[in-house]
């Protein structure tokens, strides 16, 4: 049995969705930008792809261990 340092209730999960949510967001304007300009390639491809994982995993963990009103 693993323990898991994060406790989760209904107003917790609900905000773990939504900072997920807005990372996903920003992944997607990092990715957009990073490939319209030729200078920024590089970086936002590396935010873009840090902040969808990021996003990624704070979902899953509210969709594994949240509660859901």
């Amino acid at each position: 049995m693993h323990l898991l340092a994060l406790s989760f209730n209904a107003h917790r999960t609900l905000r773990v969705e939504e900072i997920a949510g807005a990372l996903a967001a920003i992944a997607g304007v990092a990715l957009f930008f990073g490939a319209m300009t030729p200078m920024a390639r590089r970086l936002g491809q590396i935010l873009g792809g840090l902040a969808l994982a990021a996003a990624g995993v704070l979902f899953v963990l509210a969709v594994r261990y949240g509660i859901h009103p």
